[in-house]
């Protein structure tokens, strides 16, 4: 991301681009119900020459505005109190207004018959850029910014308990991934999601209103219809495609499920996890049963669940601190090619976490002035996780560096999917052979065959894991936008959806008094989710080709690209593009293919699906 989730500016940076797959974007649909400014408040003339004209001095606008805006969202996120909320409200509603001004402008310049195809695809852009789209009322934008700030800032400060002391949300997760005493991990499950979430609730229902009449305003049928049209195509045929993708991998989580569920059974017995039906949430080592690796120690194989290395224990044993980590992810990018990250960045970037004040610690990566002031915010631990995490963020910054000579409006990944898809893909080269060439792992203690399925598993535990939460967080947004989801039920549609994909349920009991999504970040911080699902595809596309580009014999999963700068030439192709062509375009300059497919993570994981099943045997899955 360009900058975290500020609603307006974040927004046009996150934008993806509404277009279909051609080159030179067509005009969109714009709707006669789409707010019209008098023909006599329009900047210039209603031309293809009066468009160009309002693209340019829109783009230069909104250039200069975001480097301040984009200032106040990091010191903001960085150093919380109320001041610096102020500040980031304030700047946070000039922004949403310009952004629904030029939003609303876009809307009808995109209609003017034979515009120049890129203007085209600019006022495209811009008409659907808002994450959040205030209406044009009075007030409204203030009020926008103010929820979504309260709603950010309270994420920021909220704590969670164990053993009756109150603790950070970053040790709460920490202690998640650690602790294999289920009423210890009900306590922090409960206490975090009643203590964050509950009293986000009112504040969520009011900005939803909001964005939805703002987005109506633009055209749109509602907020996740906006978000929804950002991807070369209709929101229509991106849920199918959607779908598609899930129906592809469903098969794969489910035997994984089925697995896990019986390991757990297993280890707490009936009384805590029974052998049939959903899995309790708090026993799967993540405060959102998102991603399961770190219980991995409780499913592992014996003899060839051993993977054969720990990776917090080596990073430890050769003294990596925080820096030192983030260092060695910077050596990655460089070993294909890529210039050194600003000496800036080290500077300025939020790399541990402070402990004079409250900040954010949900890890991104920031460019605040859209040329090369790159930065990372995290609370960064030494341990395995965070350096995967590090090897990630450090992807959006890459990719935020090599599309910097672009104009404004496609300073940004070829959809929102490919920039998270970018780091992910980098981590998955966090084999043992990279292990080995960095110097944390000795050649002569490389795990052997036996341990493939220990490797594939333990990354099946988060990779595979994550696909059904990745997919549920933006179902149920896109269903409380669009209605079907009422502040009545808020939180049992949440339940249900975790259920009826994850295959996961509470630890305790639920109500409406419960806001369960406000749990997880990107609810208050209205990062659109789908992206994420998308990444978890795309990374193993983009990795397929990256090891056959690199001339890898050996088994998919143990591939590593380290270093080879034909890979890095290619990958900068794709990745300077930014978003100036739909993402077919960029998916092909890189992989060859111009449809997303979940054939190449099918194909990374297939020896484990077969191990899965013969587990399975017997037993009865599903939930």
């Amino acid at each position: 991301m360009k900058f975290a989730a500020s609603v307006s500016l974040a927004a046009i940076a996150l934008a993806g681009c509404a277009a279909n797959t051609s080159s030179a974007a067509p005009v969109a649909e714009v709707p006669a119900s789409a707010a019209a400014p008098a023909a006599d408040a329009l900047p210039y003339p209603l031309t293809p020459d009066g468009a160009a004209q309002f693209i340019a001095a829109a783009e230069k606008d909104m250039f200069d505005f975001s480097v301040i805006g984009g200032r106040a969202a990091w010191v903001n996120a960085t150093y919380i109190n109320d001041d610096t909320d102020a500040l980031n409200a304030y700047f946070g509603t000039i922004g949403t207004e310009k952004g629904v001004k030029y939003a609303t402008l876009a809307a009808q310049y995109a209609r003017v018959p034979g515009l120049d195809p890129d203007v085209a695809r600019k006022l495209n852009i811009l008409r659907g850029a808002l994450v959040l789209a205030a209406p044009q009322t009075s007030g409204s934008a203030a009020e926008l910014n103010e929820i979504t700030t309260r709603l950010q800032s309270a994420y920021g400060k909220g704590r969670a308990t164990h053993n009756g002391k109150v603790i950070t949300g970053d040790d709460a997760e920490a202690l998640m991934g650690e602790l294999r005493n289920p009423n210890e991990t009900k306590e922090i499950w409960q206490s975090w999601h009643e203590n964050v979430g509950r009293p986000m609730r009112q504040d969520y229902t009011r900005m939803v209103e909001i964005a939805n009449a703002g987005a109506k305003e633009l055209g749109y049928a509602d907020t996740g219809a906006m978000w929804r049209s950002q991807y070369d195509m209709s929101p229509e045929e991106f849920s199918a495609m959607y779908d598609r993708l899930w129906a592809e991998t469903k098969p794969l989580y489910q035997a994984l499920h089925c697995y896990t569920r019986s390991k757990l059974n297993h280890k707490y017995g009936n009384a805590v996890q029974p052998a049939t039906g959903p899995i309790r949430a708090d026993l799967l080592g993540n405060m959102w049963a998102q991603e399961w690796g770190n219980i991995y120690d409780v499913v592992a194989p014996k003899g060839s669940g051993d993977i054969g290395y720990d990776l917090e224990a080596l990073l430890k044993a050769k003294k990596y601190d925080p820096v030192k980590m983030v260092k060695a992810g910077e050596g990655f990018y460089t070993s294909l090619g890529f210039a050194p990250l600003p000496a800036s960045f080290w500077t300025r970037s939020q790399i541990t976490r402070p402990q004079d004040r409250e900040v954010i610690c949900h890890a991104s990566a920031w460019d605040l002035d859209n040329k090369d002031d790159l930065r990372i915010k995290m609370c960064t631990k030494v341990n395995a996780d965070d350096f995967v995490t590090i090897h990630h963020e450090l992807g959006h910054n890459f990719y935020q560096r090599a599309y910097n000579q672009q104009p404004y409006f496609y300073l940004n990944g070829a959809n929102d999917g490919f920039h998270e898809a970018i780091g992910d893909f980098i981590a998955l080269s966090v084999t043992p052979e990279y292990l080995v060439q960095i110097g944390l792992l000795d050649r002569s203690k490389v795990p052997d065959a036996s341990k493939d399925t220990g490797l594939l598993l333990r990354q099946a535990m988060d990779k595979v894991a994550f696909l059904p939460f990745g997919l549920l967080v933006d179902k149920w947004r896109w269903g409380v936008f669009n209605g079907s989801i009422t502040p009545a039920n808020y939180n049992q549609a949440w339940v249900d959806l975790k259920r009826e994909y994850q295959g996961i349920t509470p630890p305790v009991g639920r109500s409406e008094a419960d806001f369960d999504p406000g749990a997880k970040f990107h609810i208050p911080g209205n990062t659109p989710y789908a992206r994420y699902f998308l990444a978890r595809v795309l990374q193993f596309q983009f990795y397929k080709a990256a090891c056959d580009m690199s001339g890898w014999q050996g088994p998919l999963h143990r591939c590593s690209f380290y270093g080879n700068k034909e890979v890095g030439q290619r990958l900068n192709q794709m990745l300077a593009m930014g978003a100036s062509k739909p993402w077919p375009d960029a998916l092909q300059a890189f992989t060859g293919s111009r449809e997303m497919s979940a054939k190449p993570m099918l194909e990374y994981f297939a020896p484990l699906q077969t191990w899965l099943e013969e587990q399975n045997r017997g037993k009865q899955c599903g939930w």
